[in-house]
C-alpha cells in the first residue's frame, strides 16, 4: 500500500529542540529508504516540511512509522492513500470510426 504523507512543521513550536528533531530526520529516513518502506521523499519548496511516499503493508505500519518520526509532535500531517493507475493502453477501449453515408 502506498501513501503520500505531507508534513508541515508547526512554526509556533519552533525551538532548538524542534531544530534538533529536524536534524535527525535524515537518520530516521535512511533505513526506511533501504528497506523500501519509504519509496521517495521530497522537500516542499518554500515550506517548512516534506512530502514522503511510504510503501507499507498496512495502515497500522504507516501509523507506527509516522509516530516514530523525530518531528512527530511538532508537525501537522496530511495522508493520501495512493492507487496505481493502469497504463492508458490498458484502459482505452478501441472505438470504431463510422463514416457517414453520402
Amino acid at each position: 500500500m502506498k501513501f503520500l504523507v505531507i508534513w508541515k512543521l508547526e512554526l509556533s513550536l519552533l525551538s532548538p529542540h524542534v531544530a534538533a528533531a529536524v536534524a535527525r530526520m535524515p537518520a530516521y529516513a535512511q533505513p526506511l529508504e533501504k528497506s523500501g518502506q519509504v519509496a521517495a521523499r521530497y522537500h516542499i519548496v518554500g515550506a517548512h516540511g516534506g512530502a514522503w511516499i511510504y510503501d507499507v503493508g498496512s495502515n497500522e505500519e504507516l501509523e507506527r512509522l509516522i509516530a516514530m518520526m523525530p518531528i512527530y509532535n511538532f508537525a501537522h500531517y496530511t495522508v493520501y492513500p495512493l492507487a496505481d493507475m493502469p497504463d492508458w493502453d490498458e484502459t482505452a477501449t478501441p472505438q470504431t470510426a463510422t463514416v457517414p453515408s453520402p
